[in-house]
C-alpha cells in the first residue's frame, strides 16, 4: 500500500515538475518574441518615416549623403556627420585596440594569479557597464578644459575609446584564455621565447574572438551620443572635418539635433540619417562574422599542417 501512494505522489511531482518546465519555456519564448517584435516595429517605424519624408518632401538622395548640414531642412545634409563618424571609428578603434590587447596579454599571460589580478579584472567586467555620459564628463573636464584640447574629434575619440577599452580587455582575455595550454608547451618546446610564443602562437589563435569583441564594441560606439553630447559637438556641422583637430558633428548627434526641430522636415531627415547609421550596424556586424570565419579557416588550416 505504501509503494503505491510513494508512486502516486512521484507521479503528481513529475507532472507538476513538467508543467513548471512548460510555463517557463513558455515565459522565454514569449519575452524573446516581445523583444523581436518591438525591434520589428522600430525598424518599420524607421522604415515609414524615411519612405515619407522622400516622398512628401522630396530629398534629393546623393545631396543628403554628401552634403553638409544647415539650419535650413532643404539644404541640410548627413555628409559631414558620416565623415566624422569614420574619423572617431578610426581614431577610437586606434586608441583602444593596443591599449585594451596589451593590457590582456598582461593580465593573462604575465600577471601573477592573486587577489589583484581578481580584483582588476572583476573591476574591468564592472567598468563595461559603467553609463555612457560618464566618461563623456570624465573628458570633458580633463581633456576638453583641462588641457585645452577643445571640442574636437580626438575628444570625441578619446571618449569613445574609454568606453569601449573595458569592453575589447574582457573579450581579449576570454579569447586568449581559450588557446590550449598544450599550444604554448609546444612553442616553448621548440625553443620559441615567451613573447614569440604570444606574438606567433597564441595572438594568432586567440585573433578571431579579439576581432569580434571589437568590432563589436565598435558597433555601440558608433551610436553613441551622450559622450559626444558631453564632449560639445556641433548642432550643425556646416564644413566637412580635415583631421583629428577639426570640430564635428557624429551621426548620432545630428540625428538627436534633428528630432527636436520644429519642422517636420528636419525629422524626415532624422529618420533617414538612423536609416543610414543602422546600415553602418550591419556592416560592422557582417565585418566581424567575416573576421572571425577566415581567422577561423586559416587557424585550422595552418593546424592541419
Amino acid at each position: 500500500m505504501s509503494t503505491k501512494r510513494e508512486e502516486l505522489f512521484a507521479d503528481v511531482d513529475l507532472s507538476q515538475e513538467k508543467l513548471l518546465n512548460r510555463l517557463f519555456h513558455g515565459l522565454l519564448a514569449a519575452a524573446s518574441l516581445f523583444g523581436l517584435v518591438m525591434l520589428a516595429l522600430l525598424l518599420l517605424d524607421v522604415l515609414w518615416e524615411s519612405s515619407q519624408a522622400l516622398l512628401t518632401f522630396d530629398i534629393d538622395i546623393g545631396q543628403f549623403l554628401t552634403g553638409t548640414s544647415s539650419s535650413r531642412a532643404e539644404q541640410a545634409g548627413f555628409g559631414a556627420s558620416i565623415l566624422a563618424s569614420i574619423w572617431l571609428m578610426v581614431l577610437t578603434a586606434v586608441l583602444a585596440f593596443f591599449i585594451a590587447v596589451g593590457c590582456a596579454i598582461y593580465l593573462v599571460e604575465y600577471a601573477p594569479r592573486n587577489r589583484v589580478t581578481r580584483l582588476i579584472e572583476a573591476n574591468l567586467a564592472n567598468l563595461a557597464g559603467v553609463p555612457s555620459i560618464v566618461y563623456g564628463l570624465l573628458v570633458l573636464a580633463l581633456i576638453v578644459n583641462d588641457a585645452g584640447l577643445g571640442s574636437v574629434i580626438l575628444a570625441g575619440a578619446i571618449a569613445l575609446a574609454l568606453l569601449i577599452v573595458p569592453i575589447i580587455i574582457v573579450a581579449s582575455i576570454e579569447s586568449i584564455r581559450a588557446v590550449p595550454s598544450s599550444v604554448r608547451d609546444g612553442s616553448y618546446a621548440m625553443g620559441a621565447t615567451k613573447w614569440q610564443t604570444i606574438r606567433k602562437v597564441v595572438l594568432p589563435q586567440a585573433m578571431p574572438g579579439i576581432l569580434t569583441g571589437t568590432i563589436l564594441a565598435l558597433a555601440r560606439a558608433i551610436g553613441e551620443t551622450a559622450p559626444l553630447i558631453m564632449v560639445g559637438t556641433l548642432l550643425h556641422a556646416t564644413r566637412y572635418p580635415m583631421g583629428p583637430l577639426s570640430d564635428f558633428s557624429a551621426m548620432p548627434t545630428q540625428i538627436y539635433n534633428w528630432t527636436y526641430q520644429a519642422d517636420r522636415m528636419f525629422n524626415g531627415l532624422a529618420a533617414l540619417g538612423i536609416v543610414v547609421l543602422l546600415v553602418a550596424l550591419i556592416a560592422l556586424y557582417v565585418l566581424a562574422g567575416y573576421l572571425r570565419r577566415r581567422y577561423e579557416t586559416e587557424g585550422g588550416t595552418i593546424s592541419n599542417v
